[in-house]
């Protein structure tokens, strides 16, 4: 076994990140540097070309100014200090001032037995500091099962919800129930006529309303409860009853379509109940206290003369002075609240028990993000005089193709693609990581017959294929009386080494992705991480003695299935983030 004594139960870029700040401490109690100086923007990342080293530094260029003297100057010293790691096998400077460090192999030996120590649990960070952040996703309107729109946007919030735990956040996964707007009465509309249908009655589903056979149980649930009772009755007398029943179906409808996406929140907020509650009404309460909402006028919208528009007094939220173009009505002249009004009820309702808030909308919803940050700007910052961080992830539509070319498949939804029928096409794990392959707001092509496909071209099966291949060897192994080991890895070469590099990078692309809000960056790492392993495995195609399993070394084979479990640790631990099982067969 090698010697790993001087390392750390940290991930190798935190552990080396402090093994820069001590050296920068020695030089302080040298008093070559001077106390007290900022380090924040001291980094330790892999340097830019892997040709340069494994660990680079800025600490000289960013301290050197502060500090009175010469970024190389500084570095010089900072070198010979690191220098004495017995885990750097050489410092050098390069341009400017940055030092990369070459790292000895015990180095990464110790962070392959790290892998194997934390198992699950490698890669998971305290960053985040147990601070309560307020993921809202999906979010779709109650009035059908979820289509394909949707989909992408579900996986990307549960995603990122998995991720900032991971880091170290405490998550609170929120949907919010659109039921007080014009769409649910349409729906109410709707189900009464499919309750006259279910009580007999022929009927043609007008323009309009919702023609979808969803609706249909949901008429025939109420026929058997009620009877012709509101067949023939005004509106006025079951419009508030059917909503109500149409919107819990719905929402029972939209639980399952998620539950298929392994999608569940913790919570569901109504917009009506938030309104009925008096909720909003003491929102604009607080806001005119803290001189937010005035009342005043509206311009004319362009186009508009003085004699076609008829200027009205409304409730005014004061949006430009945090950055929007103009201020913003929270009512209507009818009294009723605008969508905004609503909307900022709510956020001054979730900012309320969270300490930052993350919103992942529809790329349609793009010209109301100015609006809600300004927002959510002001009633954060109020009284504290600091806003709470705040993040609007705009998701685009996706394109659903078969073979190249545009598919349409509808089993009950009247006019769209559900959710639930792309996951029985192809399953949630496909759909998961498919919709992660891209960054959420570049326009994405999900075509059935790729996203199945065996090959290289489809990060899916490349993923998965590569978790597989590892574990088959496994299973192989063991038949032939092989069992990994880390008793004898120090056998291992170069490119046993250059695997256990790549690896190492997954602490640091959880809290990096975790501090951008973009957990497709796992999945890119778990491509990176896969091909890597891919290419050693085929140099083992051309050189027996590159395979895992090399029947005459007992020692040699041990080391590598030790090191082939651990690589197959850190895919599994991605996957687990994204929300995908790793395959141990395909």
């Amino acid at each position: 076994m090698t010697d790993t004594a001087t390392a750390s139960a940290l991930p190798l870029f935190a552990d080396f990140a402090g093994v820069i700040d001590r050296a920068l401490d020695a030089l302080v109690a040298a008093g070559t540097l001077p106390a007290g100086l900022a380090r924040s923007g001291v980094t330790c990342e892999p340097p830019r070309e892997a040709s340069h080293g494994d660990v680079s530094t800025n600490a000289a260029m960013v301290l050197a100014k502060p500090a009175g003297t010469n970024p190389r100057a500084l570095a010089a010293l900072l070198v010979e200090e690191l220098s004495k790691e017995p885990r750097v096998a050489s410092a050098e400077i390069a341009g400017p001032g940055f030092i990369n460090l070459r790292l000895a192999a015990s180095a990464w030996l110790g962070e392959l037995h790290l892998i194997a120590d934390k198992a699950a649990d490698y890669g998971r960070s305290t960053v985040g500091g147990g601070t309560m952040v307020n993921v809202e996703y999906v979010s779709a309107n109650p009035t059908g099962p979820m289509h394909v729109g949707h989909c992408r946007g579900a996986v990307v919030g549960d995603a990122l919800a998995s991720l900032l735990e991971f880091a170290g956040h405490r998550v609170t996964r929120e949907y919010y129930v659109n039921d007080a707007g014009a769409q649910v009465d349409v729906l109410a509309r709707s189900v009464h006529m499919r309750y006259r249908e279910a009580l007999g009655e022929t009927i043609t589903i007008p323009e309009g309303l919702y023609p979808g056979d969803y609706l249909v149980p949901v008429g025939q649930a109420l026929a058997a409860e009620f009877d012709d009772k509101y067949a023939a009755a005004p509106e006025g007398e079951w419009l508030i009853l059917f909503r109500t029943r149409a919107v819990a179906a719905m929402m029972d409808m939209i639980r399952e379509d998620l539950a298929t996406l392994g999608i569940h929140h913790d919570l569901f907020s109504s917009e009506a109940e938030l309104q009925a509650s008096g909720k909003v009404d003491a929102a604009e309460a607080w806001l005119r206290a803290h001189d937010l909402v005035y009342d005043g006028e509206l311009e004319a919208p362009k186009g508009k003369t003085p004699e076609d528009w008829e200027p009205v007094a409304l409730p005014l939220f004061r949006s430009t002075k945090f950055g929007d173009d103009q201020d913003r009505p929270i009512k209507k002249s009818n009294g009723a609240w605008t969508y905004f009004g609503a909307d900022l009820a709510y956020h001054f309702q979730k900012a309320q028990a969270a300490d930052a808030l993350v919103d992942i909308w529809g790329a349609d919803h793009a010209g109301t993000v100015k609006r809600i940050r300004a927002a959510v700007a002001a009633l954060t910052s109020a009284e504290s005089g600091t806003p709470k961080p705040f993040e609007v992830k705009l998701v685009q539509m996706v394109q659903l193709l078969k073979g190249g070319q545009p598919f349409k498949m509808s089993k009950r939804s009247g006019n769209f693609v559900t959710l639930a029928d792309v996951v029985e096409m192809v399953g949630k794990d496909v759909v998961r990581f498919t919709m992660l392959t891209r960054k959420p707001d570049a326009q994405m092509d999900f075509d059935f017959d790729k996203v199945v496909e065996a090959s290289k071209d489809n990060p899916v099966f490349y993923v998965q294929y590569a978790h597989a291949r590892i574990h088959s060897t496994l299973r192989k192994a063991a038949a032939e009386g092989f069992a990994p080991s880390a008793e004898h890895v120090a056998l291992l070469g170069e490119e046993e080494l250059g695997l256990i590099k790549l690896a190492a990078q997954f602490p640091r692309v959880v809290e990096s992705a975790a501090a951008a809000r973009e957990p497709h960056r796992v999945a890119f790492f778990l491509y990176d991480l896969a091909a890597g392993f891919h290419a050693y495995w085929n140099v083992g195609n051309d050189r027996p003695d590159k395979r895992f399993i090399v029947a005459q070394d007992g020692a040699l084979t041990s080391a590598r299935l030790f090191l082939g479990l651990q690589i197959g640790q850190v895919v599994k631990n991605g996957l687990a983030l994204l929300g995908v099982v790793a395959a141990e067969e395909l």
